[in-house]
């Protein structure tokens, strides 16, 4: 603690300590409520962003939106270590279609997980905590500038014009066949012939270009 210049007394060192360690022995004698996920209902112009999932199909998913679907607007949502992925697909979507204004939102929402005892006589403990979320409104129509989370449309020049048949085809596969034939010779008491295989293969994959400038929340 010294060394990050953190003046504490060895009474408050101990004293965190023995509370740490007392939590921990605490919720040994716990077991954490596993409750059913909900079924959320997902509107048509929402792009909900997971920490797992790809840019590339958030991308693919929002030419479908503008371009099949004809949609004027599309919402992007994420909660969590999500953020980052969020704010990245909304700046390459912005590079991909022209004249697109943002209204970017940022808030908390609370989970409570629950905790039932494996001791009778113990009681059933609830654990609040408050998770980050955003949501960013990407619209060809104008939207409000007084919000102070809006941003108006970026250069065109900064805009790569893409076929909206290419944004929303999938990963490319890739296909490959080998023929290829090999001989060996050892030396000993015994003669061995052995074939290896040698193969060449094709594939595409779409490859986005990273952005090196997050518009600002």
């Amino acid at each position: 603690l010294k060394q990050l210049g953190l003046r504490t007394s060895s009474n408050q060192c101990c004293n965190h300590l023995a509370s740490e360690g007392l939590r921990a022995a605490t919720m040994n004698k716990y077991r954490k409520v596993i409750k059913p996920r909900e079924t959320l209902v997902k509107d048509d112009d929402e792009i909900r962003v997971t920490a797992a999932g790809s840019v590339s199909a958030y991308i693919s998913r929002a030419a479908k939106l503008f371009n099949e679907m004809e949609k004027t607007y599309l919402t992007i949502t994420a909660t969590g270590n999500a953020l980052t992925k969020a704010v990245t697909s909304a700046e390459v979507i912005k590079r991909r279609f022209k004249g697109l204004h943002q209204i970017t939102k940022l808030g908390s929402q609370e989970i409570v997980d629950e905790y039932e005892p494996l001791e009778e006589g113990l009681d059933k403990v609830t654990d609040v905590r408050s998770v980050p979320c955003i949501e960013i409104k990407l619209s060809k129509e104008a939207l409000d500038k007084s919000d102070k989370g809006y941003q108006e449309p970026i250069d065109e020049s900064l805009v790569t014009d893409v076929d909206p048949e290419e944004l929303m085809k999938a990963r490319g596969r890739g296909k490959g066949r080998g023929k290829g034939k090999g001989k060996g010779k050892g030396k000993g008491k015994g003669k061995g012939k052995g074939k290896k295989g040698k193969g060449k293969g094709k594939g595409e994959e779409k490859e986005w270009v990273p952005v090196t400038k997050l518009g600002r929340l």
